[in-house]
């Protein structure tokens, strides 16, 4: 499997992984840059030298037409809509697009502890489909692995809540968990697509650092002597069985989705530590030290 790609066409542009990936892609000058939008969706915040092109997701001409030309697509799509990536899966094959990534982002579905995960039911499905398609077309995939968004999970207050005084952390709180910044995450996209044979039809894992919360502690309180932060041990099962209620209930929102996702990052038996297995030497990534993350939580901490 020897080609060269140079046509990408990425969909979900605007989305906050989005609005990371298609300017590294517009400046690293090795790729042509084609973005999908929906029809009527504002184009403002997109890099100069970007083609622009509407899509109508429910129309099967529509997405071939607009998948013309190019050898890559990167879903970025958002998980409400992430079903709608099977119709951009089948537009990608009948137009002759030679890899798919599709918006996989996060947690390592190749476990399966996680991949029995709920929250991530679209997301086995896509997969599932992807791999089914490749065995009897000339389409491949790549699936991108990468746990927690760091820099994401910091500004949310996700992994811990620094906005409280007692923040929970889960059982001990020194339960390790690999972690990457957004940037990371498109620097790794271009590497993935600067050598398609070595990333065809297999998960790519990468990580920044690893860390767990009790450590983000330690350094939140370097980075912020003056505030104090007593945290409360929480036992990730009991988070997981009040939101398996909420879910049960009918109830999807963040507290229902949030202990699901913390037991995909956090849990030892979901595999959330790429130590020793990561891509990060083929991608072209050099990780993180604790200093940068320092300087991540003075700026959050202001």
């Amino acid at each position: 499997m020897s080609y060269t790609i140079k046509n990408v066409a990425i969909a979900g542009a605007g989305g906050n992984l989005g609005k990371i990936v298609t300017p590294t892609f517009v400046s690293s000058g090795k790729f042509n840059v084609r973005v999908l939008t929906r029809q009527g969706s504002s184009t403002a915040g997109l890099p100069e030298g970007v083609e622009v092109v509407e899509v109508d997701y429910s129309s099967p001409e529509s997405l071939q037409f607009a998948l013309a030309g190019q050898d890559a697509v990167i879903s970025l799509i958002t998980t409400p809509a992430a079903m709608t990536q099977l119709s951009l899966i089948d537009a990608a094959i009948a137009a002759g697009v030679r890899r798919f990534i599709p918006s996989e982002f996060g947690s390592n579905l190749a476990n399966p502890k996680t991949r029995a995960n709920p929250v991530f039911k679209h997301k086995v499905a896509t997969e599932d489909y992807l791999i089914e398609k490749a065995q009897s077309t000339t389409l491949t995939y790549t699936f991108f692995y990468n746990n927690a968004f760091l820099d994401w999970a910091l500004r949310a207050n996700f992994i811990v809540d620094f906005a409280s005084p007692r923040p929970q952390v889960l059982d001990s709180g020194d339960t390790p968990f690999s972690a990457t910044t957004m940037q990371s995450v498109a620097d790794g996209l271009v590497g993935v697509l600067l050598h398609p044979a070595e990333t065809a039809n297999r998960a790519v894992y990468v990580h920044d650092l690893v860390t767990s919360q009790n450590r983000l502690l330690a350094l939140a309180r370097e980075a912020r002597p003056d505030r104090h932060w007593e945290p409360e041990s929480v036992a990730l099962d009991d988070l997981v069985a009040v939101a398996e209620k909420r879910m049960a209930q009918g109830i999807f929102d963040f507290e229902t989705i949030g202990p699901f996702l913390k037991r995909a990052i956090a849990d030892p038996e979901c595999g959330g530590v790429f130590t020793g297995k990561t891509d990060n030497e083929l991608l072209g990534l050099k990780g993180k030290t604790d200093e940068f993350v320092l300087e991540l939580l003075k700026d959050h901490l202001k």
